[in-house]
């Protein structure tokens, strides 16, 4: 296996992010349950899509970019983390979002507009639109431009969850179950690769939060990020394991997801929004209800921010 240190990357979180117990969540649900605190990674309002950026703006750098485009939904933490991120290395990110969802100054548009960041919107539900016109309007620019598929989630965007789970390994907790929400599949992707070489005995579990297929997409960036590490092992499509918490749609808040933003709320003062970990913690609480979890499991659940959108999305 390749060392993850020898591929270029630029450190922009606070590393280890915090590990602890969710002491009365662990009562109520009868079984173990802990958090990974990548909401506290230090960068915006943190997040776990810090991670990949760390290995994506470093390619960028090394390929000479001075414009970097990304996209998402209009209140998409991994864009308004990407243009804080390309700020502190003096790149200007130029985001171009889907016209879909909130689009008023509040949540993650509002922390853009904080940063004086360049967005545009494009009425489309297909990512390969958008993709063309970033070519197209970085041409237009003239300077050469990088471009980050939405949510970081390729083969080098997820090598920084690969690195993650070395990070929770090395805290020295052994856990049964891994639980991650999955948007874009690059997270879950990340962990479940990672978890393979660093913690052979825990089981992942990606919460999907929206409809796109990731039975396919998930295993395939995870093939690909091995063959980055110049692993030889074999990834089958079943052996990836998934859980539909979507609801009534991506970024539309669930009846599951919004209990548990307020048990999680109420019972450990800790906030997780609606379109993400709010929906991937839900799907736990069910996990454990139906007795996926026995009481002398270790189950961590990846906190992977979100915070903005909270503050966007109607709950009711």
């Amino acid at each position: 296996m390749r060392d993850l240190s020898t591929l270029p990357r630029i450190g922009f979180g606070l590393f280890p992010t915090p590990l602890h117990k969710l002491q009365n969540i662990s009562h109520l649900l009868g079984t173990n349950v802990w958090i990974k605190r990548d909401d506290l990674i230090g960068m915006g309002l943190g997040g776990n899509k810090v991670r990949k950026l760390e290995f994506l703006l470093a390619d960028a750098k090394v390929r000479g970019a001075e414009v970097v485009f990304t996209t998402g939904g209009a209140q998409s933490n991994h864009a308004m983390l990407t243009a804080a991120c390309a700020n502190r290395l003096g790149l200007r990110p130029i985001l171009i979002l889907k016209k879909r969802g909130v689009t008023a100054c509040k949540g993650n548009q509002l922390l853009e507009k904080l940063m004086g960041t360049e967005v545009h919107f494009m009425d489309t539900d297909s990512y390969d639109d958008i993709y063309e016109e970033m070519d197209r309007m970085g041409r237009a620019i003239g300077k050469t431009y990088y471009k980050i598929p939405c949510g970081g989630s390729n083969a080098l965007g997820s090598l920084g969850y690969v690195d993650c789970v070395r990070e929770i390994a090395a805290q020295g907790q052994p856990f049964t179950h891994l639980i991650c929400a999955e948007g874009s599949g690059g997270t879950h992707a990340g962990i479940a690769l990672g978890a393979r070489i660093f913690m052979p005995d825990t089981t992942v579990v990606g919460m999907k939060v929206d409809t796109d297929p990731f039975e396919e997409i998930t295993p395939a960036i995870m093939r690909e990020a091995a063959k980055l590490l110049e692993l030889d092992i074999e990834i089958e499509n079943d052996g990836v394991l998934h859980r539909d918490v979507c609801g009534p749609g991506y970024a539309v808040a669930s009846k599951e997801g919004n209990e548990a933003i307020a048990l999680m709320a109420k019972h450990e003062g800790l906030f997780l929004d609606p379109v993400y970990t709010g929906k991937a913690f839900g799907g736990l609480i069910a996990m454990a209800r139906e007795g996926a979890f026995g009481p002398d499991d270790n189950v961590l659940f990846l906190h992977s921010g979100g915070a903005g959108g909270l503050f966007a999305v109607d709950m009711d």
